[in-house]
């Protein structure tokens, strides 16, 4: 029982340092990438970034590998979430092999992808997500009344509005993005109202979008709590049974 604990205890530090050094690579290719869009950036060091996304792009590649052989189910792993998000984290640089890269620059994109791994590797990225999982219907409740909100918005604001300033606020489609950005506390100013009435139903849509800004934030606050309690009684329950 003992040699299984010391097992176990190599296996887990092996799979922590592991994560660790997939963490790092996701950010130097990040940041590679951002860097590589400066543009007098030196030939030497494009030439440099080339050979550290070729052995981050196979690093990466044999992990993928390595998940789909060792997954109980394959095809769930590869049509998971996670699953895409790791495809998609290599795809592009083997669809720029022998192909002029301008053809395909869109697919370059997808390395943004790489960012997504990292929540793989997060605590508290799992500890959101099942957080989203405790309130999902809450959440789901909650964006059809908002969807419903921005609807009644838009058709409001356009009956005020539409006669005063024809050219801005032409349609309820068009006066959706008004809605989007007053609901959102955004405000960019590009379209605004002048009538009367306009302005005092903008003063009640933005306080509705106060309230849409903060519901959410608590909804998520409280079962982030309860996801952490939830988490550490496992832990409790893990170590018990070791």
């Amino acid at each position: 029982m003992h040699e299984e604990g010391k097992k176990w205890h190599a296996h887990a530090l092996f799979a922590r340092r592991f994560e660790i050094v997939i963490q790092v690579l996701i950010i130097v290719s990040i940041v590679m990438f951002c860097i590589e869009t400066l543009p007098d950036l030196d030939p030497g060091i494009r030439a440099v970034f080339g050979i550290v996304e070729t052995v981050i792009v196979l690093v990466f590649s044999v992990e993928y590998v390595a998940r789909v052989i060792l997954s109980k189910n394959r095809w769930g792993y590869v049509f998971s979430f996670f699953g895409l998000v790791d495809l998609l984290a290599i795809l592009p640089f083997y669809l720029s092999l022998g192909i002029d890269l301008r053809s395909v620059r869109i697919f370059r994109l997808f390395r943004l992808f790489r960012a997504l791994k990292l929540l793989r590797y997060s605590r508290a990225a799992n500890r959101f997500s099942r957080a989203f999982v405790i309130v999902r219907e809450e959440l789901i409740l909650f964006a059809l009344a908002t969807g419903m909100m921005l609807f009644l918005s838009a058709v409001g604001i356009y009956y005020f509005e539409n006669e005063a300033q024809p050219e801005a606020f032409v349609s309820v489609f068009h006066s959706l993005w008004w809605a989007v950005t007053t609901l959102t506390t955004v405000g960019y100013g590009d379209m605004y109202p002048v009538t009367v009435g306009g302005r005092i139903f903008s003063f009640f849509v933005l306080m509705l979008g106060l309230g849409i800004v903060a519901v959410p934030a608590g909804l998520v606050s409280s079962a982030l709590s309860k996801a952490r309690f939830e988490e550490e009684l496992e832990e409790e329950r893990q170590q018990q049974e070791r």
